[in-house]
C-alpha cells in the first residue's frame, strides 16, 4: 500500500497539511518541536486508529480549535484507490471510515495498513516495564492475526471484571470467579500459543539484522516467559485466586508476560551503551517489518523518526545501505541535521521528496543535493 497524498487539520500542532508523496523516499528536516514527528504520527494514527505517542484522542486537537480531521489517499498494490478518514471532535466518539464507510469495530481496521515505525520513544522497550515488550508483540502479531486480537480483547475484558471481583468486598462467590476465569484461560491460551510461535520465528530474523548493522560485534537475544508455561491458565489463576484477593488485582496470566532482552550473557538494560540499545531497537523494528512482509504479504509503510543520533558512522552507513535496497517499500524518515537525510539521498538510486516542517507548515524543497 502507498500513501499518496494526506489531508490534515487540527493535528497537534499541524493546522492545516494538503501533500503528495513520494512512493519511495520522503524525508522531513526541521528543528525540534516544529512538527515533523506529529506528521509521522498522523500517517501512523491512520494504521492503529489511535496516535503512538498520546491515546487520549482529544489531547491530540490542536490547541483553541474543536476537532481535527486526517485523511489518507492510498493506492493499493493492484492500483485501485484506498481513502481512510479520521476525525475527532471534542466530547464526541471517534470516527473512523474506509472509503466513506463508517467502521463497526475500530479492530476491524488494523491491519490493513500495516505500518512499522522506529522512534526515540522505543527506547521505552528496553528501559521500561514489560508492558512496554507485550505491547510490541502485540502491535506485530494483531497486524496479521485477527484471531489473535480477538482473543487478546476477550481476555482483557474478563481480566476487568476479575479485578473488580477482588477488589469488591462481596464475599468471594468461586462460581462467579470461575465464569471469568475460564474466558481469562481459553482467550489466554490462544494469546500464549500465538506469542510463542512468533518469537520463535522471530528470533533469528532479529538477530541477522543486529549482525548486519553491527558487522558482528556484538551477539543479542531474545527470551519469552509466560506464566502459560507453569500449568494450564485455568489452574495458575484458581491456584493464585487468594493472593490476588489480598492483593486486589491479579498476579498471574498473560497479561504479565516478559520479553528478556540480551547482549551477550546479561541484559541489555544494564549492559548496553547508547548506540549498542539504539543498535538493539532498530534492530528490532526493521526485523519486525521483515516479519509482517513476509507473513501478511503486504509490504508495510516504514516511519523512522530521528534513527540515526547516538549511532556511530559504520552503524548509520550499514542502516542506509539496509534502506537503500529494494527490501522496502515506501518510507518517511525525519532528521534535525538535513546533511544526513542529503548524504542517504546519494546513495538512493531511487524516486524520493524533500520536505521543510517549520511550525507546523509542511514545505517542499526540491533543490539539488550538489
Amino acid at each position: 500500500m502507498i500513501l499518496k497524498h494526506i489531508s490534515i487539520l487540527n493535528y497537534k500542532n499541524l493546522e492545516q497539511v494538503e501533500q503528495d508523496f513520494s512512493p519511495k523516499l520522503n524525508c522531513f528536516f526541521g528543528l525540534n518541536g516544529m512538527g515533523k514527528t506529529n506528521l509521522l504520527d498522523a500517517i501512523y494514527y491512520l494504521s492503529f486508529c489511535k496516535s503512538a505517542g498520546n491515546p487520549i484522542d482529544s489531547q491530540n486537537i490542536c490547541h483553541g480549535q474543536d476537532f481535527f480531521m486526517i485523511q489518507g489517499f492510498y493506492e493499493s498494490p493492484d492500483g485501485s484507490p484506498e481513502e481512510i478518514y479520521c476525525g475527532q471532535k471534542r466530547h464526541q466518539k471517534k470516527q473512523f471510515k474506509r472509503n466513506k464507510k463508517e467502521y463497526t469495530r475500530l479492530s476491524d481496521h488494523i491491519g490493513f495498513l500495516p505500518l512499522v515505525m522506529v522512534s526515540p520513544s522505543d527506547s521505552e522497550l528496553i528501559a521500561g516495564g514489560s508492558e512496554e515488550r507485550r505491547r510490541f508483540i502485540d502491535v506485530v502479531i494483531s497486524q496479521y492475526d485477527k484471531e489473535y486480537l480477538d482473543a487478546l480483547i476477550r481476555y482483557n475484558k474478563a481480566l476487568q471484571q476479575r479485578n473488580s471481583l477482588l477488589k469488591s468486598d462481596l464475599p468471594m462467590d468461586e462460581e462467579l470467579y470461575l465464569v471469568w476465569e475460564e474466558t481469562m484461560a481459553v482467550a489466554g491460551e490462544v494469546v500464549y500459543r500465538k506469542r510463542k510461535s512468533f518469537i520463535e520465528e522471530f528470533i533469528p530474523i532479529f538477530q541477522s539484522f543486529y549482525s548486519f548493522i553491527s558487522q558482528d560485534k556484538e551477539q543479542v537475544g531474545l527470551s519469552y516467559f509466560s506464566h502459560a508455561q507453569e500449568n494450564s491458565l485455568l489452574e495458575v489463576l484458581k491456584n493464585s485466586r487468594y493472593k490476588d484477593r489480598i492483593m486486589g488485582y491479579t498476579l498471574k496470566g498473560i497479561h504479565k508476560d516478559e520479553l528478556t532482552m540480551s547482549l551477550g550473557d546479561f541484559a541489555i538494560k544494564r549492559e548496553g551503551s547508547q548506540g549498542q540499545n539504539k543498535t538493539y531497537l532498530i534492530a528490532l523494528k526493521l526485523a519486525q517489518f521483515d516479519f509482517l512482509k513476509r507473513t501478511g504479504n503486504k509490504t508495510p509503510l516504514l516511519l523512522l523518526d530521528d534513527i540515526f543520533d547516538k549511532l556511530d558512522a559504520s552503524r548509520v552507513e550499514q542502516i542506509v545501505k539496509l534502506v537503500a535496497g529494494d527490501n522496502f517499500g515506501q518510507i518517511f524518515m525525519t532528521d534535525t541535521n538535513r546533511e544526513h537525510l542529503d548524504d542517504i539521498l546519494k546513495k538512493i538510486d531511487s524516486d524520493y521528496k524533500m520536505f521543510e516542517v517549520n511550525n507546523g507548515i509542511v514545505s517542499d524543497r526540491k533543490e539539488s543535493l550538489e
